[in-house]
């Protein structure tokens, strides 16, 4: 089984010693959505702050995104909100099923994860190393889910550190979500009011 190579062994031991020193973190975010229909890409740029879960709260993760459109997506477990000021749009709903920007948030999961809750809930399968954009070297590994989800697969490209730098979410109609994280900061002081979205109280509610 891959999962027993050494190579295998080191990635996913880098993983869980960068998940459990984890505390926080910020970045710059870029985020390629594919229609596979179409033919065609949309991309999205921003910056996002994540807290891990813990045993008192659940992951929380906030994308503020600047171009092409202001936004500003916050998700606390598997539930997400995204705010848009130019129609006073709030959009609620589940990250493993949220369209649009929203689905940010279901792609960064996968940088979260445990060595055990990968282990647990995919087959992992190592591809080989790769230079993500900006040019740092990854390995990247494909992840099938043993039980039956929206998506067919997901892959992960890991950095030398064992932090999941960019993500890629293959929906079942082939359609792909592809999340990359550059100009990381670990273990910052972020105030958690910063996960909760301020919004007009007039503003759209619409679910997702």
């Amino acid at each position: 089984m891959a999962q027993a190579s050494p190579v295998m062994r080191d990635i996913l031991g880098r993983m869980d010693r960068y998940n459990k020193a984890l505390t926080s973190f910020q970045s710059n975010v870029t985020m390629v959505k594919w229609d596979s229909l179409l033919n065609a890409n949309d991309t999205y740029e921003g910056t996002a702050s994540y807290l891990p879960k813990s045993s008192k709260n659940p992951m929380a993760v906030r994308i503020d995104w600047s171009k092409p459109a202001v936004e500003q997506m916050a998700v606390r477990g598997d539930q997400y909100e995204l705010y848009r000021p130019r129609l006073n749009q709030v959009i609620k709903g589940k990250t493993n099923s949220a369209k649009s920007n929203g689905a940010a948030g279901g792609a960064l999961a996968f940088m979260s994860m445990s060595k055990a809750q990968l282990q647990a809930n995919y087959t992992v399968r190592y591809i080989g190393q790769e230079a993500i954009s900006g040019g740092t070297q990854t390995w990247h590994l494909e992840l099938t889910p043993k039980t039956p989800t929206s998506y067919k697969t997901a892959e992960i490209w890991v950095d030398s550190d064992g932090l999941p730098r960019q993500a890629k979410v293959t929906e079942k109609n082939n359609d792909t979500t592809t999340v990359l994280l550059q100009n990381v900061r670990t273990n910052v002081t972020l105030n958690a009011s910063i996960f909760k979205l301020d919004y007009p109280k007039n503003a759209k509610i619409v679910n997702g």
